[in-house]
């Protein structure tokens, strides 16, 4: 049965001021710095809109390491990676065409889907022009080097800021959506 409302891909993540989502090592501590009790910028809100993850194999790893729950719990799950396929409890692995897996979610009714990071997937959506909106925290902090979010090699885009939120812990929320 095809889905007459076009479920939305969005990218939904953070990075630092000068486009680094971690460290060279893959750490993540810097984002502590806009850490505050029961501020969860607009996060929750974002996930009751989405019901299958799409999330990179090096992302999932450090997820896991965090030894915490797995935070996509209940939602259809694909970890995007060259080397392991199958499925657990909590995800799928999926070693296709990224193009062809967001063609094939699309075609069942649901919610939104989410690209929860990182670089490589990002880059891969991008050349393949899947994404519709991007919401993207923009951290106070400078790493001066790290894994950028936004890798060349894809085409130009037109995007359009629908709203950007300014928090108190200084951090800076953006919203846009793709023009077609």
């Amino acid at each position: 049965m095809f889905n007459n409302q076009k479920r939305e891909v969005v990218l939904y993540i953070a990075q630092s001021l000068d486009g680094y989502i971690a460290t060279e090592s893959g750490g993540l501590e810097w984002l502590d710095a806009v850490a505050a009790e029961g501020e969860d910028y607009g996060y929750n809100e974002f996930v009751a809109t989405v019901d299958t993850v799409i999330i990179g194999r090096k992302t999932y790893d450090k997820v896991m390491s965090f030894g915490i729950d797995f935070p996509h719990k209940g939602r259809k799950t694909f970890v995007l990676s060259r080397s392991l396929s199958g499925k657990t409890e909590d995800v799928s692995f999926y070693n296709g065409d990224v193009s062809t897996l967001i063609n094939e979610i699309r075609q069942s009714p649901g919610k939104n889907i989410y690209v929860d990071g990182g670089s490589e997937l990002v880059l891969e959506m991008l050349k393949n022009d899947l994404i519709d909106r991007f919401i993207i925290s923009i951290i106070p902090v400078m790493l001066g080097s790290g894994i950028r979010l936004f890798q060349s090699g894809f085409s130009p885009l037109n995007i359009s800021l629908v709203d950007s939120v300014k928090f108190q812990s200084g951090l800076v929320q953006m919203h846009y959506r793709r023009k077609r």
